[in-house]
């Protein structure tokens, strides 16, 4: 019964890591890909202009 002991971890281990690479797969591509793809850009927009209004600012 010890080689049971010993081989529970592991296998449990391997199946939430199976599990935990099916759902990021499943969750790129599709809809919810452009949902973070207009986030990322609007983020990035944000910070450019705020790049750009704090460097006019100090220019003067």
């Amino acid at each position: 019964m010890d080689y049971v002991a010993a081989l529970v971890p592991p296998v449990v281990m391997a199946v939430f890591f199976i599990a935990l690479v099916r759902v990021i797969v499943k969750t790129q591509g599709g809809a919810a890909k452009a949902k973070e793809d207009a986030a990322v850009d609007a983020a990035l927009a944000r910070t450019q202009t705020g790049q750009g209004a704090a460097a006019s600012t100090t220019e003067a």
